[in-house]
């Protein structure tokens, strides 16, 4: 098997009129063009890293108002080719992935997932039970089970391409499964304080203290997951980090409406620091790897939302700086 993980696998059926000017476009790249009446079948090998631009050049040429006109692409299960073998020595490093793949790829967070929202709460739960017997291990251990760098990813794709429905259905996810952390962690510290005081373990007293570095660090953290996560880096290892940074202190939240009232708003502010952090880095991250639809006029609009999103992402982390700041 030869190069089955950067090469791509394209067919273009169009009319035999458009087959050289596609021809053009696969240039040197292995390529077949087969003639069936009047529609030409192209099929050819396209190098992950290329696929991109190879897409964007075909969408362009190709006139979609006949219903002939087809662009496949797939990842072939065994080529053997000298061709193909060469572009494998040569390429070693795995390509960002084409915006219809990451699209695919974050839709299943834009749905109210019952199963993801379970395995959310079991998290918190488990965070919980680290954070009072002082244990870091059991929280690392949350952080792995806790699917909340989806929908931040799901946010950061659909609001690249301008899919305003999309984005706030992914905000309203994670949204959800912050506020079932804080439920349920004030919910068990309730009923676990009417037998024993809850303990100030260190694990808890340092959620509690709030620094503005909280919302850079957030900003790197967002920046880092979408771009490992473009790269074809699994999302159970890229996810770590986000859980990390929103779990422990939406779980203290909940814990301190039970246990120390007064310095809720410590954790709170740590959890909505990190929350938007991370929203802008992954939106930074996406306009960094030059995310977005092909349309031109889908183009025009993504541009417009993203840049209210900008906005109101900015005078968000200046609020929660200053708020940083006095609390």
């Amino acid at each position: 098997m030869h190069a089955l993980e950067i090469v791509k696998k394209v067919v273009v059926t169009t009319g035999r009129e458009k087959a050289r000017e596609i021809e053009k476009i696969f240039g040197k790249r292995l390529h077949v063009v087969e003639r069936r009446g009047d529609l030409a079948v192209i099929t050819a090998y396209i190098p992950d890293e290329e696929l991109e631009d190879v897409i964007t050049k075909l969408d362009r040429c190709m006139d979609f108002r006949f219903k002939e006109s087809l662009i496949e692409v797939s990842s072939p299960y065994f080529v053997k080719s000298p061709v193909l073998e060469k572009i494998e020595k040569r390429k070693k490093f795995v390509g960002s992935m084409p915006v219809e793949k990451l699209l695919d790829s974050v839709r299943i967070y834009t749905k109210l997932d019952i199963g993801k929202l379970g395995l959310t709460s079991i998290a918190g739960i488990i965070a919980m039970i680290g954070l009072f017997m002082n244990n870091v291990a059991i929280v690392i251990g949350a952080m792995l089970l806790s699917p909340l760098l989806g929908p931040i990813y799901a946010f950061a794709v659909n609001t690249a391409v301008g899919d305003v429905k999309d984005a706030f259905k992914s905000i309203g996810n994670l949204a959800l499964m912050i506020l079932i952390v804080i439920f349920l962690s004030f919910g068990f510290s309730w009923i676990l304080s009417r037998f024993t005081p809850l303990p100030e373990t260190p694990e808890i007293a340092s959620r509690m203290i709030v620094n503005p570095v909280y919302v850079v660090i957030a900003i790197l953290l967002g920046f880092a997951s979408i771009l490992a996560l473009s790269k074809g880096v699994p999302e159970s290892m890229a996810g770590v980090a986000i859980a990390a940074a929103i779990l422990p202190p939406a779980v203290v939240s909940g814990i301190s409406l039970v246990g120390y009232i007064d310095r809720f708003a410590g954790p709170f502010t740590i959890t909505l620091d990190n929350l938007v952090g991370l929203m802008a880095g992954s939106l930074l991250a996406t306009l960094i790897l030059n995310i977005g639809p092909r349309k031109y006029y889908e183009k025009a609009i993504a541009r417009r939302f993203i840049r209210r999103t900008l906005v109101i992402m900015v005078i968000l982390l200046i609020i929660l700086v200053l708020a940083s700041m006095y609390l």
